[in-house]
């Protein structure tokens, strides 16, 4: 069984307990709590439910029915809930708000600004975090479109003569004033087309 900590799993019920559900973890994860106050409508035993899973407060794997805004490989919009010595917590739509250590901030983040970042494990620890390091996790390969190509874009940041966005979660590319016909804001999502992928594989978008 492929359990896959910071996303969406479809797990079955196996147990029922005063404060939850143990849900089928497979033979390396175990049993996995399903705690009460994460559960969504009605739950029977042998059930498949859908949960995200991550790590509770003493870093135990955990299930939820809630859905977060963004899951593991995703680049989000999210707000900072709260700041400490250690870096700054993302609201991410969970009990457990998302870290981003002081090392992966482009600027020191602020209480209640929002920035893109993307979710990922972190390697040495197996957390889930964010960085706001974006180009770092942004594909290099080949973009495999053509022009004309319905794609979603992510708007990232603003440039001299246009906006940067993040194509399918995946690719950079580039929306230039020319064709930018309405306010767009940074964290605002839509869809675009394909005007063409240039020789060093950058993209350039229309509204169009």
């Amino acid at each position: 069984m492929n359990v896959r900590l910071g996303e969406i799993n479809t797990l079955r019920v196996v147990k029922q307990v005063p404060f939850g559900y143990y849900l089928d973890g497979g033979r390396i994860h175990g049993e996995i709590l399903l705690p009460q106050n994460e559960v969504e409508g009605d739950v029977a035993l042998d059930e498949e439910v859908e949960v995200f899973l991550y790590l509770d407060q003493e870093e135990r794997l955990i299930a939820t029915m809630r859905k977060p805004l963004a899951q593991v490989g995703d680049f989000a919009f999210l707000e900072v809930a709260w700041v400490n010595n250690f870096g700054a917590f993302l609201n991410w739509g969970l009990m457990k708000d998302l870290f981003v250590p002081f090392r992966e901030q482009k600027m020191k983040m602020v209480k209640g600004q929002s920035y893109i970042v993307h979710i990922h494990l972190d390697e040495e620890s197996s957390r889930i975090m964010a960085s706001a390091k974006v180009e770092r996790y942004l594909c290099q390969d080949f973009p495999p479109y053509r022009p004309g190509n319905e794609v979603d874009i992510l708007i990232w940041y603003k440039t001299d003569i246009g906006v940067k966005v993040i194509v399918n979660n995946k690719f950079g590319g580039m929306l230039f004033d020319t064709q930018i016909f309405k306010e767009l804001h940074i964290g605002d999502r839509m869809k675009a087309y394909i005007k063409r992928i240039r020789p060093d594989g950058k993209i350039d978008l229309t509204l169009q």
